[in-house]
């Protein structure tokens, strides 16, 4: 598997989005009442910038992310990407990577990840060069042939990145992308992510539960309260990149986490 840093795109995306959420609530019944998940929650990440949503369990943050995908309506408020609203999945504007990498077990990684280009009646060449492209970006190269078990999880998770890239959006969404990796593999992947947005300059939207992910990858951190999920805070992590291991154990890594914990816990 190749390195990432000795990985060059062929043709780098250099694409960004804005995204906008304002006053942006989400209300849905269960046993005929109605529950607020998410309340009057705005947001403004500029383009090219790398934002991490936090919070407690329960608190919406994956419904937020859904919403800004156009899987899930709003109940209240806007939701808008690059100054036009997102009201259905739109792969040319939003790419989305999921916890579960959800591959096809009896396609190929690259079959798996030319998969939304089939869907859109792309020629064969066209997606087979695209989604070469994209495995090389994610650090597959010469992996394309294999199939889903013959892959780490790790590998299978790159795969769903590449899969995210291959339409080339502006804006990449990640819910929770590595929760279900060792903590080696974990930080491994954080790393090569943040080669792969340096290399494609994407505006990232990643929810996570991990404080230490969280500022480790973000330029800002918006923490949400326990449901109804509101923003009760925004961080800016001005820590130097590219980041390094040794940051985590600086004071001011652990005054930020500090800061993202005792609002997590006083919503608890």
């Amino acid at each position: 598997m190749q390195p990432l840093a000795n990985i060059t795109p062929i043709k780098p995306a250099a694409r960004a989005g804005a995204v906008q959420l304002g006053g942006v609530g989400l209300v849905y019944k269960t046993s005929g009442q109605d529950v607020v998940a998410v309340s009057d929650v705005s947001i403004e990440v500029k383009p090219g910038r790398f934002a991490v949503l936090v919070g407690p369990s329960g608190c919406g943050k994956s419904s937020l992310l859904m919403m800004m995908a156009g899987l899930r309506h709003q109940t209240s408020g806007a939701i808008s990407i690059n100054g036009a609203p997102i009201e259905v999945p739109d792969p040319d504007r939003v790419g989305v990577v999921f916890q579960e990498p959800s591959l096809f077990p009896w396609l190929t990684a690259e079959e798996n990840v030319e998969f939304p280009l089939t869907l859109r009646g792309v020629s064969k060449q066209e997606r087979r060069a695209k989604a070469e492209e994209a495995l090389q970006l994610v650090g597959l190269d010469g992996f394309g042939k294999r199939h889903p078990h013959e892959l780490s999880g790790g590998m299978k998770q790159r795969v769903s990145i590449a899969r995210g890239l291959v339409q080339d959006p502006p804006v990449l969404l990640m819910d929770e992308p590595f929760a279900a990796l060792d903590e080696q593999t974990r930080m491994t992947m954080g790393d090569e992510l943040l080669r792969i947005w340096a290399a494609t300059g994407k505006t990232i939207v990643f929810v996570t539960h991990s404080l230490t992910e969280a500022v480790y990858l973000a330029d800002e951190v918006i923490v949400m309260s326990a449901r109804p999920g509101r923003i009760v805070d925004r961080l800016e992590v001005a820590l130097p990149r590219p980041r390094t291991f040794e940051m985590l154990s600086g004071d001011a890594f652990g005054s930020l986490r500090d800061r993202i914990w005792r609002h997590i816990r006083k919503s608890a």
